[in-house]
């Protein structure tokens, strides 16, 4: 299930990229900051909750979701990778996962392991059975 996440409630900030790039990054703000405000976004109820009590250092206490992208040197370039990594993480959560149901191990399963377990205990017995023999 693929959310679609509006652009009016996704917030960039250009910033210099941090690192290596000589001259160039010094000088332009290449690299750029996305904020989603979680609680505020037109996401389904269920959605942001996930989204929330994911662990991701990203995510701030307020509930805004940080991302910065600065591996190309244009702009619009980041600010494309920086939208792709928020659709994954939304992605990520947008289908709920499946409650796990316990269940019993059959009758025929039960019968399985309890003859597994005789057949190993008769071949420990044999071998105590042969190092008490040798001893004596």
């Amino acid at each position: 299930m693929k959310l679609e996440i509006p652009d009016d409630e996704v917030e960039f900030t250009a910033i210099r990229a941090q690192g290596a790039g000589g001259q160039n990054v010094n000088k332009v703000s290449s690299a750029m900051h996305l904020r989603f405000d979680i609680g505020a976004s037109s996401l389904p109820d269920d959605v942001k909750e996930r989204l929330q009590a994911l662990p991701d250092q990203r995510i701030t206490r307020e509930g805004v979701l940080v991302i910065k992208a600065q591996t190309h040197r244009s702009q619009d370039m980041n600010r494309a990778e920086a939208l792709a990594r928020l659709q994954e993480v939304v992605d990520s959560v947008a289908v709920p996962p499946k409650l796990r149901r316990p269940t019993k191990p059959s009758r025929a399963a039960k019968r399985r392991r309890l003859e597994g377990k005789g057949q190993r205990s008769e071949i420990k017995t044999q071998r105590s059975r042969q190092g008490t023999r040798e001893s004596e």
